[in-house]
C-alpha cells in the first residue's frame, strides 16, 4: 500500500503546485480549479496524499521531528546524551535555543507541519463548497481523513512548541501573518473537528481505503479525539508562561474525561480492533503487513526511499549485513533504568529494550553473515524497531520506510482505565487495565491478580499503576514526555530518574545486589547473543561459573565520568522548558507577529 498511495503524488501536484517556500505562505496557484478538483473523487482524495507528502521531507517527520520529539523522558533518552553542547543533545536535555542548528532552517518541522495544515484548510474549504458531502459519502470520508490529519499536525505542534498560532482558513493576504493563539483554541476546534470526522469516517476494512492502516479511519478519529481531550484536560504551560489546567470551562478536566470515556468505549465495544501478542503487535508491524482493524490504528506511511525510524530508533546494526544495507540505529533509545523496571515475566521488556547491537566479522561480505554482540549499559535500543524483522533488506544509505505506528488499541485501552478511574474509580476502570496485564503476563495470570488488588485500592493507587503500565506499554514509542506534562510530573519522573541512575551506577537501592558485569556467548545458531547478569538474583558468581565465553563490566561509564549520564538527563529545570522555543527563520519572516514570550 505504501507503494500505491505514493503514486499519487503526480495527481496531488496537479491539485496542488509545489507547495510553499514559507511557512505562511499560500501554495502555488493551482493548475486546476478547486471545483473541478473537490468535486471530482480521485482529484480530492489525492490531496490526501499531498498532505502527507509533508510528513515525509526530509526535516518534517521522518528526519527531526519523530528522533527529536519525546527525550529525554524516564523511558527514552537521546543515547549521545553525554554531548551535552551537541545540537541535537540540545533538543532533548531542556537547553535549547532558537538558533538550534538542527531545527533553525525555513525547511524544518515547524514549517512543514503548517504546509500541511494549509493544504488541508484548501482542502476542508473545496471540500465543503464542491464536495456534496452528504450527499456522497466517498466525498465524506475524504473530509473526515483531512479533518483528522489536520488535528494530528496540531497534536504534534502543541507537543513540540506549546502555543501556536491557530489557523484553520487558508491564508489570505490578510491573515498572511498570525500571532500564537492559546493552546485552548486549538483544542476546541479540534475536538469539534474529530467529534465530526468520526461521523464521516468508516470504521477499519468498511471501505476500500480502510483495509489499510495508511488511511484515516473511524476508530483512529475517535482515539485522537480522546488523545487531545486528555492532553486538552491536563496541564500545560501557558501564554502567560505559568504552567496550570485550562481555565476555559469548557476544557473543564472532568468533561475531557468523559470525551476520553466516551471515545475509547465506543472503540472497545466496536468489537472492530483488537489487542494482539505483544511481540506479534511489532513483528507485524516491522513486516509491514498495513492490514487494518488489528492493533495498529494508524501510521505515517513512509516509501520505502523515506522515513527513519529504524535508521534512528530501532536497534542498531554497526556494519551492514544480510539485513541491512544501511550501518544505524539507536540514536534514541531506553532510559538505562527501564531495563530493569520490569519484572522479569514481563514479556514486554525483551521487545522493548535490547542490550545488544549487530556486528559482523570481517570475512563476510557485505551481504552475508551478522551476530548480536552486547551494547553498553549507557546504550540500549528499542527492539521494536528491527532491520531483521522487515522483509525486506534495506538498501538505502539514508532512510528505512518503516512507518511511524502513531496509534495502537492498547493506547486506547489505557486511555479508558485512565478516564474511568478518574470519573468513576478504579473498581470501574480495573477490567481495561487487566487487559494490558493479561497481555504482558500471558504465563503468569498470579501476578496479574496480585498487581490488579494493590492498583485497584483506590483512585490514586490505580493512577500510579496507570503511569507506571503506560512507560512499560510505551517504552519507545514516544508518548512518555506529553503524558508527563499533561500530568504535571515531567520535572518529578525526570528526577527520580537522575536518583535511579545514580543508584544504579553505584549498585545501590533496589540495583545493589546486582551483578557488576554480564556474561555472555553466542548462541548455537551462531547469531544471537545468550546473556547472564541483566536480572534481579543474577550474580557474578555464578555468571562466571557458567561456561559464558566473555564478560563485560556493566556500567554507565568505564572511564571516570560516571556523573556525566544522569547530569547531563536535563540541564534545566524540565518544567521551564518542557517545549521548544519558534526557531529564529520563522520569528525573523513574522513580520513581528511571533515571539518567544514565557514560552
Amino acid at each position: 500500500m505504501k507503494k500505491i498511495i505514493y503514486t499519487l503524488l503526480m495527481i496531488t501536484t496537479i491539485s496542488f503546485g509545489s507547495g510553499c517556500k514559507k511557512v505562511f505562505d499560500t501554495p502555488n496557484e493551482s493548475a486546476l480549479d478547486e471545483s473541478v478538483v473537490f468535486s471530482t473523487a480521485s482529484l480530492a482524495e489525492a490531496t490526501v496524499v499531498g498532505i502527507l507528502q509533508s510528513f515525509g521531507e526530509t526535516n518534517s517527520y521522518r528526519g527531526r521531528y519523530l528522533v527529536n520529539y519525546g527525550v529525554n523522558t524516564d523511558v527514552e533518552v537521546y543515547n549521545s546524551l553525554k554531548n551535552t553542547t551537541s545540537e541535537q543533545a540540545k533538543l532533548s536535555n531542556y537547553n535549547t535555543n532558537v538558533a538550534n542548528g538542527q531545527m533553525n532552517t525555513d525547511n524544518n518541522a515547524w514549517a512543514k507541519f503548517y504546509e500541511s495544515i494549509e493544504r488541508a484548510n484548501l482542502a476542508i474549504s473545496g471540500l465543503r463548497k464542491y464536495g456534496n458531502v452528504n450527499t456522497r459519502p466517498e466525498m465524506a470520508q475524504i473530509l473526515g481523513e483531512v479533518l483528522t490529519l489536520r488535528a494530528v499536525l496540531y497534536n504534534d505542534l502543541i507537543k513540540g512548541w506549546g502555543n501556536v498560532p491557530a489557523r484553520f482558513e487558508p491564508v489570505t493576504l490578510q491573515t498572511s501573518y498570525v500571532e500564537r493563539s492559546d493552546k485552548d483554541v486549538v483544542y476546541k476546534q479540534l475536538l469539534k473537528d474529530l467529534e465530526e470526522a468520526a461521523t464521516l469516517l468508516p470504521w477499519p476494512n468498511r471501505s476500500g481505503v480502510t483495509g489499510t492502516v495508511e488511511r484515516v479511519n473511524k476508530a483512529f478519529a475517535k482515539g485522537l479525539r480522546a488523545r487531545l481531550a486528555l492532553a486538552a484536560g491536563g496541564f500545560s504551560k501557558r501564554l502567560d508562561g505559568s504552567t496550570r489546567l485550562s481555565s476555559d470551562p469548557d476544557l473543564a478536566r472532568e468533561k475531557m474525561y468523559a470525551i476520553a470515556k466516551k471515545e475509547c468505549l465506543e472503540i472497545i465495544e466496536s468489537n472492530e480492533l483488537r489487542l494482539l501478542g505483544f511481540e506479534e503487535v511489532f513483528k507485524k508491524f516491522n513486516e509491514e503487513t498495513g492490514a487494518a482493524g488489528l492493533e495498529s490504528m494508524w501510521e505515517i506511511p513512509f516509501a520505502e526511499g523515506r522515513g527513519r525510524v529504524i535508521f534512528d530508533l530501532g536497534v542498531r546494526h554497526t556494519k551492514t549485513n544480510k539485513y541491512t544495507g544501511q550501518n544505524r540505529g539507536g540514536t534514541d533509545g531506553p532510559n538505562p533504568i527501564m531495563l530493569y523496571e520490569y519484572d522479569q515475566d514481563d514479556v514486554r521488556r525483551d521487545v522493548s529494550v535490547v542490550p545488544y547491537e549487530w556486528d559482523r566479522s570481517a570475512a563476510d561480505a557485505a551481504d552475508q553473515g551478522g551476530f548480536q554482540v552486547p551494547s553498553t549499559l549507557a546504550r540500549l535500543y528499542f527492539g521494536k524497531y528491527r532491520y531483521e524483522w522487515l522483509k525486506r533488506r534495506v538498501t538505502s544509505t539514508n532512510d528505512d520506510g518503516l512507518n511511524w505506528m502513531y496509534m495502537r488499541y492498547a493506547d486506547v485501552v489505557l486511555m479508558a482505565a485512565e478516564s474511568i478511574n478518574e470519573l468513576d474509580g478504579p473498581g470501574a476502570a480495573a477490567p481495561y487495565l487487566r487487559m494490558i496485564l493479561t497481555r504482558a503476563f500471558p504465563t503468569n495470570p498470579a501476578k496479574v491478580d496480585t498487581y490488579m488488588a494493590q492498583a485497584s485500592t483506590n483512585p490514586v493507587a490505580f493512577f500510579n499503576a496507570i503511569v507506571d503500565q503506560r512507560a512499560l506499554e510505551f517504552c519507545g514509542e514516544m508518548l512518555r514526555k506529553a503524558d508527563l506534562i499533561r500530568w504535571n510530573l515531567l520535572t518529578t519522573k525526570l528526577t527520580e530518574a537522575k536518583a535511579k541512575l545514580q543508584q544504579l551506577e553505584n549498585r545501590q537501592g533496589k540495583y545493589a545486589n546486582l551483578p557488576l558485569k554480564i556474561y555472555y556467548k553466542t548462541a548455537a545458531d551462531g547469531e544471537k547473543v545468550e546473556i547472564y547478569g541483566l536480572n534481579f538474583g543474577d550474580t557474578d558468581a555464578i555468571g562466571a561459573a557458567g561456561g559464558y565465553t566473555a564478560n563485560k563490566t556493566w556500567t554507565l561509564s568505564a572511564t571516570g565520568d560516571q556523573d556525566t549520564y544522569w547530569n547531563s538527563l536535563f540541564l534545566k529545570d524540565p518544567n521551564s522548558q518542557p517545549v521548544w522555543p519558534i526557531w529564529q527563520t520563522f520569528i525573523d519572516s513574522s513580520n513581528g507577529t511571533l515571539n518567544n514570550n514565557n514560552f
